[in-house]
C-alpha cells in the first residue's frame, strides 16, 4: 500500500525503488543486474512504444530486426566504438553444455569453444552496417531508414530498476544517406521526434542540446540529446541522436555509385531511447502517495469504483455508467469498472492513487438518485461532484487538462531549478543543492574532466539555442564564448 512508501524528502532513492515495486511496475530478477517488467509496467512501455513507432513511421522509417549476437571482429573494425563499449560487453565463448561427470548438473563443454567469440548486442551499429554493405550499390538504394525494437546488454555492476540494468529494452534507428546534409537533417529530425514525445506524451520538458566531445557516443562525429530534470535535482538523459559521419561506412566498406558514376562512402546516423524513459516518467511527476501518470501513457485512464450493497445496487450502477463507458472507449479512452468485491472502496482508492490512474470516479446509490458522480483527479488530488449529463465529454476535457497541468508543473519545477552561476564558489554550492547550472566553460576536455572529478557534475549538453556570450570559465578563469548546462546525473 502507498502508506508504507518512504517520502521523497526522507530518502529519494528508496522512495523510487519502493514505488517501482509497490506499483507493480518491475522487480529484480534471479539474474543479477536484470529486471522483470511486470504487466502494469509493461503496459506503460507498450504505450510509449506504440506512440514512438507511429512517429517513426510518419517520418518514413520501417522496422527490421538484426541478430542479438555480434562477431567480435565486427566490433574491432571501428576503434573508437569498441573502446567505448569494451568494458560493458558480455561475451559468448562456447556453444554447448554437457552433464557434469560428477553428477552436479551441467557444465560448459570445453570441446565446444567457438572459433570466434560472439558479443551479446550492446548496440547494433556494427552488425547493421555489415548488412548495409550488401544492401547498397547505387544512390538509388539510399536512403535506408531502419528502426529496430530490441533488447541490449551492457554489463552493469550497480543497477537500479529501469534506470540502469544489465539488460534493457530500447529502440535503435540506423540510417544511411547519400550526402552529409541528409544525414545531419536526419539527426536533427529524430532529436525533435524524441523531444516532442517527451513533452507531449510524457509531459516532461526537455532541453535540446549537443554533447561535448567527452560525452559523445563512441564512433559518432556528433551527438545530440534531450536532457530532463528529475525532482531530486538530478538530470537524466532521455534520448540521443548521433551523426556518425562516414565512420561506419568506412569501417565496413559501404560505398555507393553516385549520379556521376563516382564511388562514395555513405553517411550514417543512429538514434535511440530505452526503458530509461520509464524511470524519467516516474521521477519527474510522482509524489509520496505513488505514481502520477500523464493520461496519454496511463494503462487505465479512468477507473470507476462503484459503492454498493448487494447485487441489485451494483447492477443499477453499472447500467447507469455503461453508456458513458462505451462513449469513452469509442474515443480511445481506457476505462475500468472495478466491481471486485474482495476489496473495500477505501483500499481501492489508495491502490489507484498508488498506480497513478489519472481519473477516479466514485458512484453509489445516492449518486444515482442525484444523477451525479464524484470525480477525483490524481494530479491535484481534488474532488468534485459532476452531473452524469455529458459526463463523457467532461472526462475527455479533464484528461487533456491533467496532461497539460502535469507538463506545466514539471516545467515550472525545471525553471525554478535552473540557475546561472558565475563563480566557482557559487557553482560548488549550487551543484550540491541540485538543478541545472548554466555556466561558462573554457571548451577544453581537461577542464570538463576536472570539474567532474571535483564535483561529480557533468556537462549535460551545450544547448541548441546556445547564445554567444563573452565570459570566463568558472574553474580556470580562461575566456569562454558561452554558457553550457551542468548537473549531476543518473
Amino acid at each position: 500500500m502507498s502508506k508504507a512508501l518512504p517520502t521523497r524528502e526522507e530518502n529519494y532513492s528508496e522512495w523510487y525503488n519502493e514505488l517501482v515495486k509497490r506499483a507493480n511496475l518491475a522487480e529484480n530478477s534471479a539474474v543479477r543486474g536484470c529486471m522483470v517488467i511486470k504487466p502494469y509496467g509493461y503496459a506503460i512501455w507498450e504505450k510509449m512504444q506504440r506512440a514512438l513507432d507511429d512517429m517513426f513511421k510518419e517520418t518514413g522509417h520501417t522496422n527490421a530486426y538484426f541478430p542479438l549476437f555480434i562477431p567480435k571482429s565486427f566490433l574491432s573494425k571501428e576503434a573508437s566504438h569498441v573502446e567505448g563499449f569494451a568494458k560493458e560487453c558480455a561475451v559468448v565463448t562456447h556453444y554447448r553444455l554437457k552433464n557434469d561427470p560428477d553428477g552436479k548438473g551441467v557444465v560448459v563443454d570445453p570441446e565446444a569453444k567457438l572459433e570466434e567469440e560472439l558479443i551479446v548486442r550492446p548496440t547494433s551499429e556494427t552488425v547493421i552496417w555489415n548488412s548495409y554493405k550488401n544492401w547498397v550499390q547505387s544512390h538509388r538504394d539510399l536512403p535506408i531508414l531502419i528502426n529496430q525494437w530490441a533488447n541490449v546488454v551492457r554489463w552493469e555492476m550497480r543497477t537500479r530498476l529501469f534506470l540502469r540494468t544489465a539488460e534493457f529494452l530500447w529502440q535503435e534507428g540506423h540510417t544511411a544517406h547519400a550526402t552529409r546534409e541528409e544525414a545531419v537533417a536526419e539527426t536533427n529530425q529524430m532529436l525533435e521526434v524524441y523531444a516532442k514525445f517527451a513533452e507531449e506524451w510524457m509531459a516532461v520538458p526537455v532541453v535540446r542540446g549537443r554533447k561535448t566531445a567527452n560525452e559523445r557516443f563512441a564512433g559518432a562525429d556528433d551527438t545530440l540529446c534531450i536532457e530532463a530534470l528529475m525532482q531530486d535535482g538530478k538530470a537524466l538523459q532521455a534520448g540521443t541522436s548521433h551523426f556518425l559521419g562516414q565512420n561506419f561506412a568506412k569501417a565496413f566498406d559501404v560505398k555507393f555509385q553516385d549520379k556521376t558514376g563516382k564511388q562514395e562512402f555513405v553517411w550514417g546516423t543512429s538514434w535511440g531511447v530505452s526503458t530509461r524513459l520509464m524511470g524519467a516518467l516516474i521521477m519527474a511527476h510522482s509524489d509520496d502517495l505513488g505514481l502520477v501518470l500523464p493520461p496519454k501513457l496511463a494503462p487505465i485512464q479512468v477507473v470507476i469504483v462503484p459503492i454498493y450493497k448487494g447485487e441489485e445496487q451494483l447492477n443499477a450502477i453499472f447500467e447507469r455508467m455503461e453508456p458513458t463507458i462505451k462513449l469513452l472507449k469509442a474515443q480511445g479512452i481506457s476505462v475500468k469498472f472495478d466491481d471486485d468485491d474482495s476489496a473495500r472502496p477505501g483500499w481501492k482508492f489508495a491502490e489507484y492513487e498508488l498506480k497513478g490512474v489519472p481519473v477516479r470516479i466514485a458512484v453509489g446509490a445516492r449518486d444515482l438518485e442525484n444523477h451525479q458522480v464524484e470525480v477525483a483527479r490524481r494530479d491535484t488530488l481534488s474532488k468534485e461532484s459532476v452531473s452524469m449529463d455529458g459526463l463523457d465529454q467532461y472526462l475527455i476535457n479533464l484528461l487533456n487538462d491533467i496532461q497539460n497541468n502535469i507538463y506545466k508543473k514539471a516545467l515550472a519545477f525545471r525553471t525554478a531549478n535552473t540557475f546561472e552561476v558565475n563563480t566557482w564558489e557559487e557553482f560548488t554550492q549550487k551543484i550540491e543543492e541540485g538543478g541545472f547550472l548554466s555556466a561558462h566553460w573554457d571548451g577544453t576536455s581537461e577542464t570538463e574532466e576536472k570539474i567532474k572529478e571535483l564535483t561529480k557534475a557533468t556537462i549535460r549538453c551545450i544547448p541548441l539555442d546556445f547564445k554567444e556570450e563573452e565570459g570566463t570559465c568558472i574553474l580556470t578563469g580562461k575566456p569562454s564564448k558561452g554558457r553550457v548546462l551542468f548537473a549531476k546525473a543518473y
